[in-house]
Order: structure tokens, then C-alpha cells, then sequence
């Protein structure tokens, strides 16, 4: 009876693989990727796993270590909740895992991780710069456009299982890195087995996770110690600011690259446009702006903020599956921006059609919705620290109603649509501005406590003195003369709100497409051993 109590009990366990990796076992050499890339037919420039040669200290306390990384399979994926189309998941086994036929490639999931594990390839390369034989063999087509990443080698997991071989025990079962690493420094296993080789190993062994601090609970686990050699915390030379702003530090993140030029001009005409719709809206309440007039600049909204959505059409890897983005309102807001946009949009053009208080408040409304969206997409970028900073989010919804003003300011002054010319207009404006200024003050402030990375303060510290003069200290000045002097209040309320603009482009272009290095890694412990106050201690005898 106990005998088959027991076996029922492992056909309904569910394991929880991982790995554990010790950090003094490798060597450095290199086999583990070069077996994950014979394994996983990965192309040139892709590598699901990394060996990181490490140097740290400063003569003579100097160390030199290598640091295997790749995707973590965290228990808690940030890359998982914002994938618009369903592509990446996580399994009941914690695997990570991606769906290569629904992917789009609009590289979301890479910019929210924060281990530098995903990779996005456009084009066929060959190793030797035209095809061979075997590479067209096994090359890849459906990994095109889309994002790849390391999947612990599911498909050796699960052919070993059902061949009734153990993962982490048997090497046909267990990832080829694992299997192939000759100092047997990469251990793989299930973490819900007490007695699995991973389970001991971190019970009985100090070990840290990479960017913990993050709280993604990655299912990579390293191990710094010797039982001859305690390791060491991470100290003074490890967290020196020079150190973290070198880009040649391995340890230091490189600037993303995949949501470059193009995201950014989706964030710069998506604020203009939505905060133009909704202020319209909003004038009209005021009995600013004419309500005949509303629905003609929300139209004018509408158009932009197709600009803005053609530029991330141009972003994506696979164009033709832009539809399944639709597919994960309950967990992306990127599914939910484009939600916001077709009801924008279908507002917009029931206004045009049936004009009226109630058409242009569900427009003004849902392009609320469609900033916030904006806003919310940035912010759970958790890879890149500039953008996941807890202000960011109000810095993009104040903006765009900043940028908003401006642009609907202009038009009316074109059109000669001012009911009432100065006041409220430039009211508004000045609290706008003052808004904005305060929030990118604090945002500059808190920087290294909200754990921005070095390289993007430094970005942020060179661009707010010229954001500060002409997106913030300029327009509210102009837009304060314009309240003292009626008789150039136009001329005021123009070059304030070109000014307004300018500063919203400016900052939200140079923060994406210039400041958005990526998380690197951090490692709290090290091993202890090197030259100096780093070298291990003599060992008695």
C-alpha cells in the first residue's frame, strides 16, 4: 500500500527545474556555448549562453572570474505578463518558453528582462558567410523576426522523461550546457526535490542570484565557495561609479538597441496626440475651445497618433501578425493601448459623424486611457532601470498632457479659435509646466536610490539643464507673460508652446533611443581569490 501511495505521489509531482552554478568550478572555457549552440542551432551572434570573463580590483588587489549567464527561468518573469501575444509563457515545470509562430517580434519581453537573455535576429547569417550544407539543415526560419531565447533545453527534458531518464542525472535528459561542462561547474535539477542534486547543493552551500534585488526569484543559483575558502561580499571596488559607467565591464549593461528611434517616436506622437484629444475635450468644458470645434481636433489627434502607430508597425519583426497583439488584455498593456486606440478611434469618428458633448467626452476619455496605457508600457520595461523608475509613469502622462496643450494651443491660435484668448490657457500651461519640471527634478533626484545604472544617470544629468531651460523654465515664462501683457499674449502663447513641445520630444527621444542601457549584472558575493587582499588564504601544511 505505501509502495504504490508513493508512486502515485511522483506521477503527480510537479518538478521545478533549475540550475545551480559554481562559480570557482568554471574555468572559462567556452564548451557550455558552444554546446548550446550545436544543440539549439542558434545563429551567428546569438548566444543563449554566456560565459562572462570577469576582472575586478585594482592592483595588486585584483580577481579574475567567469560568470555564466543567460535566461534565469525566474519564478517570477517579468517578460511573461507584458507579451501582447501570448508567445512567451511560463509552464507549470517554471520553464520559460517561447511560441515562435505568434511571436511578433516586437521586443517587449527583452526590454523587461533583466539578464540580457533575449535576442532578436532579422536576417539569415552564415558562419562562414554563405550557406553550408549542415547549416541549412538545421537552420531555423519560424526564429526569424521574433524574439529567441534559452528554453534549458525543454525538448532534451522532456524526451528524457518520457524515455523514463532523469534530468540532471541522465546527459541525454539534462541541457546540453549542463551535460557538456567539463568542470561540472553547471548542475541542473528540480528544486522541489529535496534530494535532487540542486536541492542539496543550495541547502548545503552559501549561493546568490543575479539582480535579486529585482524580486524575479530566478531559478539560476550560484555558488561562491570553497569548504577551504569562504567567499567574500561584493565591496568598495565592485560598486565604484567609475567602474559601473565602463561599458568594456562585462558586467555592465549595453544600450539597448531593440526599441531604438522608432519606439520613440510612438511614445513623442502618441503623448502629443492623446494629450491634444483629451485637453480638447477638456477646453471645451471651460468654454475655452468652441464644442463645435472639438471634434475636427480630435480628428486632428487621430491622425497623429497614427504617425506615431506606424512607427511601431515599422518597429515589429513579423509585420503580418500585428493582429495578435490583441490577445493579452488580461495581463499586457500593450494589448490594452491597442484596445484604447480602436475605441478612440471609433469615438473620433462617431463625433465627426454625430457631433456632440457625449462623443467628444468618450474621445477626451479614451485618449486618457491611451496615455496611461503609454505610460504603463514604459514602466514595466523592468530590464532597462531608466525606465521602470516609480515617476516614470507620471513624467509620461504629464508630458503628454504638457505636449497636449502645446500642440492645441497652436492650432487654435492658427484657426483664430481663442474664445477667451490669454488666461486659462496659459494657467493651465504654467501648472503644466511647473508639473513637469518638479516631476523630472525628483525623477533626477532620486536616480541612483530608484537603482538607475550609472551610464543612463550620467544621460539624464547632461539633458536636464537644457529640458529645464526650454521644456519647462521657458515655456512657463512665456506663458506667464502672456497673462501680464494681453498685447503679445499670442506671440507668448506660441513660442511657449512650441518651446513646450520641443522639451517633451527632446527628453522622451534622448531617454529611449539614447538612455535605455540595459539592467548588467550584480553580483552581491564573489569568490575569494586573486593577488592581494583578494588572494585565498594559506592553506595549513
Amino acid at each position: 500500500m505505501m509502495a504504490e501511495t508513493s508512486a502515485s505521489a511522483a506521477d503527480t509531482h510537479t518538478p521545478r527545474w533549475g540550475m545551480v552554478i559554481d562559480v570557482n568550478r568554471c574555468v572559462g572555457c567556452q564548451t557550455c556555448t558552444i554546446a548550446c549552440k550545436h544543440a539549439n542551432d542558434t545563429l551567428p551572434g546569438v548566444q543563449w549562453r554566456q560565459v562572462i570573463d570577469v576582472e575586478t580590483g585594482a592592483f595588486p588587489d585584483v580577481e579574475r572570474l567567469f560568470l555564466v549567464t543567460g535566461c534565469q527561468h525566474c519564478a517570477e518573469p517579468p517578460c511573461v505578463p507584458v507579451c501582447p501575444t501570448g508567445a512567451t509563457t511560463q509552464r507549470a515545470d517554471g520553464l520559460v518558453v517561447q511560441d515562435y509562430d505568434i511571436c511578433i517580434g516586437c521586443a517587449y519581453c527583452a526590454v523587461a528582462c533583466p539578464y540580457q537573455a533575449r535576442t532578436i535576429a532579422h536576417d539569415q547569417r552564415w558562419y562562414y558567410g554563405q550557406e553550408t550544407r549542415q547549416e541549412q539543415a538545421v537552420k531555423h526560419e519560424e526564429r526569424l523576426g521574433v524574439a529567441q531565447k534559452c528554453s534549458f533545453c525543454k525538448e532534451r527534458v522532456d524526451d528524457g522523461l518520457a524515455r523514463g531518464l532523469k534530468p540532471g542525472v541522465d546527459p541525454e535528459a539534462t541541457p546540453a550546457c549542463s551535460a557538456a561542462c567539463i568542470a561540472q561547474a553547471i548542475q541542473f535539477g528540480d528544486f522541489k526535490d529535496p534530494q535532487s542534486n540542486v536541492s542539496v547543493l543550495v541547502r548545503d552551500h552559501p549561493h546568490f542570484q543575479l539582480n535579486a534585488e529585482l524580486g524575479t526569484d530566478p531559478q539560476i543559483k550560484y555558488l561562491y565557495t570553497t569548504p577551504a575558502v569562504p567567499g567574500r561580499a561584493a565591496g568598495a571596488a565592485e560598486a565604484d561609479e567609475e567602474r559601473l559607467s565602463d561599458p568594456s565591464n562585462p558586467l555592465v549593461g549595453k544600450l539597448q538597441t531593440l526599441w531604438d528611434w522608432r519606439a520613440a517616436m510612438n511614445w513623442i506622437f502618441g503623448g502629443i496626440s492623446s494629450g491634444m484629444a483629451a485637453l480638447a475635450w477638456l477646453a471645451s468644458l471651460a468654454g475655452i475651445v468652441p464644442a463645435d470645434r472639438v471634434p475636427a481636433a480630435q480628428f486632428g489627434a487621430a491622425l497623429l497618433m497614427a504617425v506615431g502607430l506606424f512607427f511601431v508597425f515599422l518597429k515589429i519583426g513579423r509585420k503580418l501578425r500585428f493582429w495578435r497583439a490583441l490577445s493579452r488584455p488580461q495581463t499586457s498593456w500593450m494589448t490594452r493601448e491597442m484596445y484604447a486606440v480602436g475605441a478612440f478611434y471609433a469615438a473620433v469618428l462617431a463625433n465627426l459623424l454625430w457631433p456632440g458633448a457625449a462623443m467628444s467626452m468618450l474621445a477626451g476619455v479614451f485618449a486618457l486611457v491611451f496615455l496611461f496605457c503609454q505610460a504603463k508600457i514604459l514602466h514595466l520595461a523592468r530590464g532597462i532601470s531608466a525606465w521602470r523608475a516609480p515617476l516614470v509613469p507620471w513624467m509620461i502622462f504629464a508630458s503628454g498632457l504638457l505636449e497636449g496643450l502645446g500642440l492645441l494651443t497652436l492650432v487654435l491660435l492658427w484657426t483664430d479659435g481663442v474664445r477667451t484668448p490669454a488666461p486659462s490657457l496659459a494657467l493651465a500651461a504654467v501648472a503644466l509646466a511647473a508639473v513637469n519640471a518638479g516631476l523630472w527634478g525628483a525623477y533626477r533626484a532620486s536616480a541612483a536610490s530608484a537603482g538607475i545604472v550609472p551610464l543612463s544617470r550620467r544621460l539624464i544629468g547632461r539633458i536636464s539643464l537644457p529640458l529645464h531651460l526650454v521644456g519647462h523654465a521657458f515655456p512657463g515664462a512665456l506663458f506667464m507673460l502672456a497673462l501680464a501683457s494681453p498685447d503679445i499674449a499670442r506671440v507668448c502663447l506660441g513660442a511657449g508652446s512650441v518651446a513646450a513641445l520641443a522639451g517633451g520630444v527632446f527628453w522622451k527621444f534622448r531617454l529611449i533611443a539614447r538612455g535605455g542601457y540595459q539592467q548588467g549584472f550584480s553580483m552581491p558575493m564573489l569568490p575569494q581569490r586573486g593577488s592581494g587582499t583578494r588572494a585565498a588564504p594559506v592553506r595549513a601544511g
